[in-house]
């Protein structure tokens, strides 16, 4: 397909496509006009006359703008190197249009809040955090965003300081906003993500090739005991969460669940999201529990899991997802959804609102996610022609 056009984002006057397939939540209608009014859309429809100065689809695919609700991309653009790191403001302005180029036009940014040492993510600390989410804050309060930023808040719940460092930079509670979301998290070798300790080290000798593996082993072991020795923070950090979630003060969310019993368990501590699933036997549990199940979508192209745990297109064909997340690698999203569906693992509708309705509904922003009179005007063209998707055209209500 030759169609190209430049990307844009319009907030106030009418913005309309014509001879697009609009993926619908239960259905693509073809030869379809959709119209915008100030961000805002008001008609979808099948064919009939279009407003003066429509965009021309010719025949390419509408879907609704893609909502991520778990981006560590954003920590590499800050730190692209061990030692090296870019100005948070000018990071941001370079992810905002990386992330549009992928049709991503709400962005979840994991901030993490460490202060036991983030391992392999050396820009993980307190300081950082605070920062990210200042900027974050006032990028948003500019007018000028690309995208809807928001942030997840990653703690480590092994940590004696963190929580008290993510409470100051929790946003404000506001009417109709829904409550930000706490992804509490664990990444001690052994369980967990990393619950195959030589899996754990073997991946660790591969990023450091110029030690042995009885060093990495050592390295390893070092680090499990200095985790250990701070577990008496998890149970209180636990409780606090606990407590806030009940409040509605935060939306919280288990990360790296492995079994049914974890899942019962963090569903009584006030967990109402299953992140990244390491079972089948967890994403089941979860979807039993009715909390909503995310995957990760470079999971779905790679094929598996680097860690070796459960595929998310295993998951997914045993209809448990709710939502895929970029985690590292934001064009992975599109892609994952355009692969599921012509491999046949899902409907194209259904393998859609994987990266739109479902992560907005995990998010609990009812306002977005699908081509529907009332939702914001967040929509992206898509020529789903070739081996992979291209973007066209990112048109936003920011």
């Amino acid at each position: 397909m030759s169609l190209a056009m430049d990307r844009m984002s319009t907030t106030v006057g009418t913005f309309a496509v014509r001879d697009v397939r609009a993926v619908l939540p239960d259905r693509v209608l073809d030869g379809a006009v959709v119209v915008c009014e100030n961000g805002v859309i008001t008609e979808v429809k099948e064919g009939g006359a279009a407003p003066v100065g429509a965009i021309d689809g010719m025949g390419s695919l509408l879907i609704p703008g893609i909502v991520d609700v778990h981006s560590d991309a954003l920590e590499v653009e800050v730190n692209p190197r061990p030692g090296t790191s870019f100005p948070i403001d000018f990071a941001l302005g370079a992810f905002e249009a990386r992330v549009r180029a992928a049709g991503v036009t709400t962005v979840f940014h994991g901030v993490g809040f460490y202060d036991t040492g983030g391992g392999r993510h050396t820009g993980r600390t307190l300081e950082q955090a605070r920062s990210v989410c200042a900027v974050l804050r006032i990028r948003m309060e500019s007018g000028r965003a690309g995208v809807a930023h928001h942030v997840l808040h990653r703690m480590d719940v092994r940590s004696p300081l963190a929580l008290d460092v993510l409470l100051e930079c929790l946003p404000a509670q506001a009417p109709g906003v829904p409550a930000p979301m706490v992804s509490v998290e664990d990444h001690t070798p052994g369980q967990g993500q990393f619950r195959d300790i030589d899996r754990f080290v073997a991946a660790r000798a591969a990023e450091q090739p110029g030690k042995t593996r009885e060093e990495i082993e050592k390295l390893v072991r070092d680090r499990i005991t200095g985790r250990d020795a701070l577990l008496v923070n998890r149970d209180r950090n636990v409780e606090r969460l606990g407590d806030l979630a009940a409040s509605g003060r935060i939306r919280l969310l288990a990360h790296d669940v492995v079994s049914a019993e974890e899942i019962a368990d963090v569903r009584t501590r006030g967990a109402r999201v299953a992140e990244f699933p390491t079972t089948l036997e967890a994403a089941r549990a979860a979807r039993e529990a009715g909390m909503p199940v995310v995957m990760g979508a470079p999971n779905v192209l790679r094929g598996g899991s680097h860690s070796g745990n459960i595929g998310a297109r295993d998951v997914a064909a045993a209809d448990l997802v709710d939502a895929l997340a970029s985690d590292y690698a934001p064009p992975a999203l599109l892609a994952a959804a355009i692969r599921l569906a012509a491999d046949g693992v899902l409907p194209l509708t259904d393998a859609v609102g994987l990266v739109t309705a479902g992560p907005a509904r995990t998010a609990g922003l009812l306002d977005r996610g699908t081509i529907a009179p009332g939702q914001r005007g967040d929509l992206v063209l898509v020529d789903d022609s070739g081996r992979w998707p291209e973007v066209l055209l990112v048109q936003t209500a920011n």
